[in-house]
């Protein structure tokens, strides 16, 4: 399709896992679908990357598998932590069906290849460049999107309309919509730090009076999520840069010979952690789903799996409507929300609770160096108990089978 035409039967705002995800799935069901990114390419750092068991399973009923398997990866099969300067397994999915692990890819890899995927069929239309600004409404209805692009500005006409477009949703704000705030006691620090050979092989959180920090084993390098208190990146910024470096070098003393790699500030980027969510994710020719719709705290990096869960489930209910032609009745973006909404519930209640019980106490703790409570570490000493949460995060509840569009060919 032209990046002139002004008419779509379905307009996806934001080219991010859930939006390439409904995208293709509709293009694969003949439904004539534009996504629209606002940048223009998908190389934009400290993006979720991790996929879960849940999203690979999504990618196996696409047929993608095998170039999936190519992208560059590093899968980890279990999660360990270092409390109080004692390693304790935490979670474990070694043994899980049919996925035992769960992936690290760089998520502009991930997107390439939906993109790729994509266009393999006439009526998928991926416009990079191109960033919706606001609603088309008549007569109380959602009939498009305001775009901005490259060459100007432009109404795009679409008998629905999916928002797609992440926590600080542009069509969210537009459409009037105010999600409920649950609020969270941390922010996240990411950065890079140089990997040698005989680091640890694994990917781990430390926890240490008053700090924590997770380590991502990327091969090459560790990605770092350095906690601090929400709205303790300010006071951060405004010391040394060599507080960080030492705190990091604390909790992690063999990254201590390389703690000066991080240069400067500008090399740390800010995650302001939200876990929020609609009371509506719907109006009437309008859609909601993804972090636009329930933004979650990256305990456990459940957001793109779950956004995508939200897309598959989202196009099952909408290829048939929309290649039927005509509007789409509201009851039919119900019930997406009604599939959608438990999972999403339960997931944000756990972190939640994982938050107040945990990270809040973590981070206000002084003194005495940390521990797990005796019982809580006998538990964990079976794999049975690590399952639990390696099936609520990597498998989630309701998991979503693709049900529309044709098989990929082999």
């Amino acid at each position: 399709m032209s990046e002139g035409l002004t008419q779509t039967r379905c307009c996806v705002v934001g080219g991010g896992p859930a939006g390439m995800v409904l995208g293709l799935l509709l293009a694969r069901a003949g439904v004539a679908v534009t996504v629209l990114e606002k940048h223009g390419d998908f190389l934009r750092d400290f993006r979720g990357d991790t996929v879960h068991p849940s999203t690979l399973e999504i990618i196996d009923q696409l047929g993608l598998r095998a170039e999936f398997d190519a992208l560059p990866q590093h899968r980890v099969d279990h999660l360990e932590g270092i409390v109080g300067g004692r390693r304790q397994p935490l979670v474990d999915f070694r043994g899980l069906h049919p996925y035992g692990y769960l992936a690290l890819v760089p998520q502009w890899d991930f997107l390439d290849l939906l993109a790729r995927e994509g266009r393999r069929h006439p009526s998928f239309d991926l416009r990079m460049r191109h960033g919706a600004t606001d609603l088309l409404r008549e007569q109380g209805q959602v009939v498009g999107v305001q775009v901005q692009g490259p060459d100007g500005a432009y109404d795009l006409r679409a008998d629905l309309v999916v928002a797609c477009d992440g926590r600080h949703s542009t069509l969210r704000g537009a459409a009037g919509l105010e999600a409920r705030d649950y609020g969270a006691p941390m922010d996240v620090l990411w950065f890079r730090l140089p990997r040698k050979d005989d680091d640890p092989q694994d990917t781990f959180g430390i926890v240490d009076r008053g700090h924590m920090m997770v380590l991502l084993n990327r091969d090459d390098y560790w990605q770092v999520a350095y906690l601090v208190p929400k709205g303790g990146d300010t006071a951060l910024r405004a010391q040394p840069l060599q507080v960080l470096r030492d705190g990091v070098a604390e909790l992690a003393p063999f990254l201590a010979d390389r703690k000066d790699a991080i240069a400067g500030w500008d090399e740390v980027s800010t995650l302001t952690v939200k876990i929020d969510r609609l009371p509506r994710w719907h109006q009437p020719g309008l859609l909601l789903i993804g972090d636009a719709a329930h933004a979650m705290s990256p305990i456990g990096g459940v957001g793109i799996n779950l956004a995508i869960q939200d897309a598959v489930a989202a196009a099952n209910r909408l290829a048939g409507p929309l290649r039927g032609g005509g509007p789409i009745d509201e009851s039919v973006l119900a019930q997406v929300q009604q599939r959608r909404e438990f999972p999403v519930r339960v997931v944000q209640r756990v972190q939640m609770l994982m938050q107040r019980k945990l990270i809040s106490r973590v981070l206000e703790q002084r003194g005495e160096p940390p521990r797990v409570p005796g019982p809580l570490r006998w538990l964990l000493g079976f794999r049975a108990v690590r399952h639990v949460p390696a099936r609520l995060f990597g498998y989630g509840l309701r998991r979503e089978r693709v049900e529309c569009g044709p098989a990929r060919d082999a």
